[in-house]
């Protein structure tokens, strides 16, 4: 491994590691010693590399969410008609629900920062404009915003209840606001 400011990957590491504790610990845990050592990385590469906590955590959600919107457009990318983008979005609910705990936690506390701290909430709401840019691709814009809510519930819903509810019901749901 490289070491000192030759080490191109080290700031892609430090975000990634950033991300990996909050999904393991939260928000709350973050310090910059816990995510270097996280890293494996010296110390003073937190400070030469971000400004600070926030600046850190900014860039760690940033990534996050364009990881996101990546994943909104694996699914949604390819569709030609509004049928193709019902059978889009069913796929992507039940794969985001039952992929990795990790996102669903990285969202979550995304979400808590972003209803305490207007600088989150300025970038989830980036995140949902470009989701919704995706979905408006198929749908009208009043429609995209209902199914980018119900996307975030009906994950969420999904990868909580112990009994999650089957593609016969998000199917209905999304059937039911894109009807209009």
């Amino acid at each position: 491994m490289a070491t000192g400011h030759t080490d191109p990957q080290r700031r892609d590491r430090i975000l990634a590691a950033t991300l990996d504790h909050i999904a393991a610990e939260g928000v709350a845990g973050v310090s910059h010693r816990k995510i270097a050592t996280r890293a494996g990385v010296p110390l003073g590469s937190m400070t030469y590399h971000f400004t600070g906590i926030d600046d850190l955590l900014r860039e760690a959600f940033t990534r996050f969410a364009d990881h996101i919107v990546t994943v909104f457009e694996q699914h949604l990318g390819g569709v030609e008609s509004p049928e193709q983008a019902r059978k889009a979005l069913v796929d992507l609910v039940h794969a985001i629900s039952d992929g990795p705990q990790r996102d669903l936690v990285l969202a979550q506390e995304l979400y808590t920062l972003a209803a305490r701290r207007p600088e989150y909430r300025a970038l989830t709401q980036t995140w949902m404009a470009h989701s919704r840019h995706i979905l408006e691709r198929h749908f009208n814009a009043a429609t995209a915003r209902q199914l980018d809510a119900l996307i975030e519930g009906l994950t969420l819903h999904r990868a909580l209840d112990p009994a999650p509810h089957d593609r016969a019901l998000t199917t209905e749901a999304i059937r039911r606001i894109t009807a209009a």
